[in-house]
């Protein structure tokens, strides 16, 4: 029997899983020790050894629809990839890798592409969910991080989730804020979601605003707060298609709470003007003091298992690693540490844009990390025109048969 400590690989939250080998099956149960789930897991992450077998797996490098060995089909991705840089330059290479993957291998990725390649083409499935907060928090703050944690959530005395339906998307973290009002009767929790969702259950108050309605409610719920009249409560009940008894009874709330939590997700981050509700949001927290306390802040609950791992390790195109900028001080020092000479200087192709930029010929490689952008980027058909018609096309993925990988020259 064998036991290993390792992380659940589906949504945010992040739970600590202890995964037993025993008579060659795999199983699995909640790490009593973890922080994120103290032992805790979802339907999801309890059936993980379930998911070991190696059916349909991607089990040796295929290298133009023929298996290889390891040091071949790398041997092949090097003498392509260098055949496209010579011939067309740093620009046409373009990494597109996944909050699926590990920390370090976002950071090596990232160091490869932006250090020894040479341009910032790398960005994330993770852009598709959480760069709308990245923005909120680097205009508040003026850096990329989360002001919050867990224990917050379960020790404050107001509860705000918006655009968040967190009992199906953050099941284990759900059933903290479930059991942190069990034991503290007086927390309120308050859901603002134009649909009534299974997160509802709990809710003390369930606001159905309006959709995009939410950066008004925030507005208002400032300007109440800074006690002027330009948004008064009368013309956000409007403006959200909500009472004006009920916007006023979550103003109060949020006013007279001495500690209040806000969290929030793909609701208000998957928005034309997304970053702006975000800010909507961090500007609550900060002009009410209710804010780097705890049971205070404005939370983005990341929607990929290692979203934020990446986001810290710059795997987004206009980000260096370790929150740097494309700054002649921080291009500075990440070219020192790194030793390279060939460091990219400015920012590089984002998820769609990139995906654009191979259609129209431009990018002529690209390495597809752990995702399936096939399905999962908008315009999926654009999507599939493009890859089928791109020189070369690397994909590294469990699964040896996936709507990307039909298109991969080479796969890992």
């Amino acid at each position: 029997m064998n036991e290993t400590r390792t992380t659940c690989p589906y949504c945010g939250v992040g739970c600590g899983v202890v995964a037993r080998v025993e008579g060659g099956t795999v199983s699995v149960r909640g790490d009593e020790t973890h922080p994120a789930n103290l032992g805790r897991l979802c339907v999801k992450g309890s059936a993980l050894g379930e998911t070991t077998g190696l059916a349909g797996r991607l089990l040796r490098p295929v290298v133009d629809g023929e298996e290889t060995t390891w040091p071949q089909a790398l041997d092949v991705a090097g003498e392509r990839l260098r055949e496209v840089i010579e011939t067309w330059g740093p620009q046409a290479v373009a990494f597109y890798a996944s909050g699926q993957l590990l920390t370090e291998d976002y950071y090596a990725a990232n160091k490869l592409m932006k250090g020894f390649i040479g341009a910032a083409n790398i960005d994330t499935n993770s852009r598709l969910c959480m760069s709308s907060a990245v923005v909120g928090y680097k205009r508040a703050f003026g850096e990329d991080i989360v002001p919050c944690s867990y224990e917050d959530v379960e020790n404050s005395d107001l509860v705000v989730l918006v655009g968040s339906n967190a009992a199906w998307t953050h099941p284990v973290l759900y059933q903290r804020l479930v059991k942190a009002r069990q034991q503290n009767p007086a927390m309120k929790v308050v859901v603002i979601d134009p649909r009534k969702t299974a997160t509802c259950d709990i809710a003390d108050l369930h606001l159905p605003l309006l959709p995009g309605s939410d950066a008004g409610l925030f507005v208002g719920l400032l300007n109440m707060i800074q006690g002027t009249t330009e948004w008064p409560l009368a013309r956000v009940a409007e403006f959200c298609g909500l009472p004006a008894e009920d916007v006023g009874m979550f103003y109060d709330w949020f006013i007279t709470a001495p500690r209040a939590i806000t969290l929030y997700t793909m609701g208000i981050n998957q928005s034309s003007s997304g970053s702006d509700k975000c800010n909507a949001i961090i500007n609550v927290h900060l002009a009410s003091g209710k804010f780097a306390r705890p049971g205070c802040g404005p939370f983005s609950l990341t929607g990929q298992p290692n979203a934020m791992g990446g986001r810290e390790v710059g795997g987004l195109a206009n980000q260096l690693a370790a929150h740097m900028n494309f700054e002649p001080d921080d291009l500075s020092r990440v070219a020192r540490f790194w030793g390279t000479e060939r460091l990219a200087q400015t920012p590089g192709l984002m998820a769609v844009e990139l995906f654009d930029a191979i259609a129209r010929g431009e990018v002529k490689a690209v390495w597809i990390m752990g995702t399936n952008p096939a399905v999962s980027l908008p315009d999926s058909h654009a999507v599939c025109q493009a890859l089928a018609a791109c020189p070369l096309v690397i994909v590294s993925e469990v699964m040896r048969d996936t709507d990307t990988s039909r298109f991969a020259h080479i796969q890992f």
